[in-house]
């Protein structure tokens, strides 16, 4: 029988992770055992999460044949010990105010981790509507960005571990697992790939269900959790390259250019929206997309590559969406992220990404059905890390010692150049405004002062006033356009490189989460 609980008191979430209680409501436990006084479990609206264990009262059913043992992994005959008093959970009798909920749980680091604890509940947060109505036209049912632990949310049970010391184990909520066998094959995997390492390490399952290295299926797959056929099409190769490890390059290279935005209509005019026109070097056959479809792709291409950084795209922008100088502004950004698209080995060739370039735009039926059979895609998660081809032969070893300098220098090269490129777009924009505002102002103040100058000398009849006043009127008019060619000069120079940085700083912004699997 399935264990469950009753609220006694209401509770409403606060982080991402946990669920809100209504007072006598009836939830289903995943576990009895509570972590760091939170328990997870389902409310009744099918709601799965985390909630104050002091908040619930646990049913007990009443006596009955035991079932049988629960089979945990690599559990011997003699079954396990007992639990400690200290998780036992004591039914409260007594209506009482809601005692506090227990603070949000972090786990303390590993000894010699440059990671502080994660925080619970830094978890990825899709966003939350949309400029341009996300769902208008698309599929009424969900999809699977929209289902239950789509995102990798998903709560594994606890496994056992343990010491064969007294040939009985007990049930805990860290299991460790040796990868001397392995170790190159984790270091294959993840940030540099490669083949065997010179070392070993031990993995731990990590209490934070939440952790980008839980979420990206990093530790389901070192625990040896994932499983998959992966086909041909579906593998992603490592080589040895100048430099190191990198992505085999793709051999049928492409690039796609966006132009023509247009302002298009639907539902006889009461809906409008901005369509851009791409056209594939490979395929030559234009196609029209929304800002909502690259939406889509992203969030797609960012939940399948884990350890790829993904490029963000241009803000969204909840007004203005018509006006000439944001939707110029929004193409520029989106030829910026397609440039970089076509040219990574691995995104280019994605399926989804092909089908979003190549699907016509007007056959609906078609761009349904490679939508659904994008977000079915069952190599994502753990059994991504099955998809990667590694290299093997003479070179190809990697010392983890090696690998892990490397990565902590790349930590430290990410960390500064985020911080200087916020600097240098900061600045920049504070040096554009003052071109086209402060600077511009400025110039026109003294042309005009020139200006009134010559209107009084035009009042002078003196014959040889005449070349004189025209001179004046010449420098008016010199300084009015040295001013607005202050005005225009953002655009040749400054606004690229701040289009370019945001494109960086987007990269920067993922490569903490993508370190943070590798070191995991």
């Amino acid at each position: 029988m399935a264990l469950r609980a009753r609220a006694l008191y209401d509770f409403r979430s606060e982080n991402p992770g946990e669920i809100s209680l209504r007072e006598h409501e009836v939830l289903s436990l995943c576990s009895e055992q509570d972590i760091e006084g939170w328990l997870e479990g389902i409310n009744s609206r099918g709601d799965r999460g985390l909630f104050p264990a002091s908040y619930v009262q646990v049913i007990r059913a009443p006596a009955a044949e035991p079932p049988p043992p629960a089979r945990y992994a690599n559990l011997p005959a003699g079954g396990f010990e007992p639990l400690p008093p200290s998780v036992t959970f004591k039914p409260t009798t007594q209506q009482a105010p809601p005692p506090p909920a227990p603070e949000p749980f972090s786990l303390p680091p590993a000894a010699g981790s440059p990671f502080p604890p994660a925080p619970y509940g830094g978890s990825y947060q899709p966003s939350q509507g949309s400029d341009d109505d996300w769902d208008d036209d698309w599929d009424e049912s969900s999809t699977v960005a929209d289902e239950p632990g789509a995102l990798g949310s998903s709560y594994p049970d606890y496994e056992v571990a343990g010491s064969q010391a007294s040939g009985r184990y007990r049930l805990s909520t860290r299991s460790e697992l040796s990868l001397s066998s392995r170790g190159g094959h984790l270091a294959g995997h993840l940030h540099l790939p490669g083949s065997s390492a010179k070392s070993s390490a031990t993995v731990s399952r990590n209490l934070n269900r939440f952790s980008t290295f839980v979420k990206s299926g990093g530790e389901a797959f070192v625990l040896g959790e994932a499983s998959g056929f992966v086909k041909d099409g579906d593998k992603l190769c490592v080589v040895l390259g100048p430099w190191g490890p990198e992505w085999q390059e793709n051999p049928y290279p492409f690039q796609c250019s966006i132009e023509d935005p247009t302002k298009q209509t639907k539902f006889k005019g009461m809906k409008s929206y901005i369509a851009y026109k791409l056209v594939p070097s490979h395929t030559e056959q234009q196609v029209h997309r929304r800002y909502k479809h690259f939406d889509w792709l992203y969030g797609r291409l960012a939940e399948k590559f884990p350890v790829i950084s993904v490029p963000h795209l241009p803000e969204k922008q909840a007004t203005g969406r018509f006006e000439e100088d944001f939707i110029s502004k929004r193409r520029k950004g989106l030829a910026w992220w397609m440039d970089h698209m076509c040219s990574h080995p691995v995104l280019a060739q994605c399926d989804a990404f092909q089908h979003f370039l190549t699907c016509p735009s007007t056959d609906e039926k078609a761009w349904k059905q490679g939508k659904r059979k994008a977000e079915k895609d069952e190599m994502v998660g753990a059994n991504f890390f099955l998809t990667i081809s590694v290299p093997t032969g003479p070179g190809a070893d990697l010392d983890l010692q090696e690998v892990e300098s490397q990565v902590d220098g790349f930590k430290a090269f990410t960390k500064k150049m985020d911080e200087s490129a916020l600097q240098l777009n900061h600045t920049a924009n504070e040096f554009a405004r003052k071109q086209v505002t402060g600077f511009k102002k400025e110039y026109q103040k003294v042309g005009h002062s020139f200006k009134c100058l010559s209107q009084a000398f035009e009042l002078d009849q003196q014959a040889f006033s005449a070349g004189l006043n025209q001179a004046i009127a010449f420098t008016a008019e010199a300084y009015d356009a040295i001013g607005d060619l202050f005005a225009d000069q953002p655009r040749q120079d400054l606004d690229a490189v701040m289009d370019l940085l945001a494109l960086y700083q987007g990269h920067l912004a993922n490569f903490p989460d993508i370190i943070h699997v590798q070191k995991g």
